[in-house]
């Protein structure tokens, strides 16, 4: 904190926690305090449990949400590391986007050093800069088959 507090120090500031729809409903000390997919120390009482859905830094907002509000279903990837042709692998790929996730069934269009990845099935809470593994699966257990960094999340309610 006390290094992103030193290059930036607008992240520490007061700001306003909205809804989906844009609508204010409490305040925050500082956009550090929160991450996506985040439900405890929102600090907001609410009729059904709230998720930070999106951290707009350039505004100072944390836009909250109801948890089907993150649920994501393609990611981009940057600077892929492959050691094999995923494209091979395409009935057979998984990937994990956090390091004790699940592995999630998708597909991948390759270009480059670039992926478009879409999930089979819902995942959610995934942000801009965390990574995500590639992997196939035989009985003899999962094969790492490279990986990446999610540049770009889809989803509605995401600024980024």
């Amino acid at each position: 904190a006390s290094v992103i507090e030193k290059f930036r120090p607008s992240s520490f500031e007061k700001g306003n926690i909205l809804d989906v729809n844009g609508k204010k409903i409490g305040d925050h000390d500082g956009i550090i305090n929160f991450t996506i997919g985040q439900r405890k120390g929102i600090r907001i009482a609410h009729k059904e449990p709230l998720y930070v859905v999106d951290i707009n830094a350039k505004t100072n907002e944390v836009i909250v949400g109801k948890r089907e509000n993150l649920i994501t279903k393609k990611i981009l990837i940057k600077e892929l590391n492959l050691f094999c042709n995923l494209q091979n692998y395409n009935d057979n790929l998984f990937v994990k986007v956090r390091s004790t996730g699940r592995l999630i069934s998708a597909k991948a269009k390759l270009k480059n050093t670039l992926a478009e990845v879409t999930f089979n099935e819902n995942e959610s809470g995934i942000s801009p800069g965390q990574a995500c593994v590639f992997y196939s699966k035989n009985k003899y257990g999962d094969k790492v088959l490279g990986g990446g960094w999610i540049s770009r999340v889809f989803n509605n309610y995401l600024s980024t």
